[in-house]
């Protein structure tokens, strides 16, 4: 009785096991004016299909969207993209410079040591809520690549981004 008991509990916890995992996710923080920020993490797919992160909200800003980044004449730009996939058994690093969870018109500035609570929401229909760290990435080629923008102005797909 004991190992079926056993068995059962087993059995269960594997059907309410996710096939998505995320790992070394953070919010990278703001300082006070700036009204937009990221959230960067890799996102694994356990499964042998391939899915999708379609969609993200949080409460924490009044716009949450998928973007990436490229680089045209010179200029990097930023825009909303409808999916972001994650191949059957692989991964999907959402980083600086490509793709990510793009925070538009914060609430408040964002904080080092403050969480923020994002719920992702996958082609599959699953769909996961993440409470991520907020941190202050600022190594000196960011501070470089921020200087530069800031001469240049930065250009964003949506108009919502930044300055123009």
């Amino acid at each position: 009785m004991k190992k079926f008991l056993l068995l059962a509990l087993l059995s269960a916890s594997t059907l309410f096991a996710s096939n998505i995992e995320v790992k070394d996710a953070y919010v990278r923080a703001t300082p006070p004016g700036l009204p937009n920020s990221a959230a960067f993490m890799t996102i694994e797919n356990k499964t042998d299909k391939n899915i999708a992160l379609v969609k993200a909200t949080s409460d924490v800003s009044k716009v949450v969207e998928l973007h990436t980044h490229s680089m045209t004449d010179g200029v990097m730009k930023m825009y909303q993209v409808p999916k972001i996939d994650i191949p059957a058994n692989g991964e999907t690093a959402l980083k600086p410079g490509g793709f990510h969870v793009m925070l538009i018109g914060l609430h408040k500035p964002l904080k080092e040591k403050e969480n923020v609570t994002i719920t992702l929401d996958f082609s599959n229909g699953e769909n996961k809520t993440i409470t991520i760290p907020v941190k202050t990435v600022m190594d000196g080629m960011m501070k470089k690549d921020m200087k530069k923008s800031m001469k240049k102005g930065m250009s964003c797909g949506t108009g919502k981004c930044g300055s123009n």
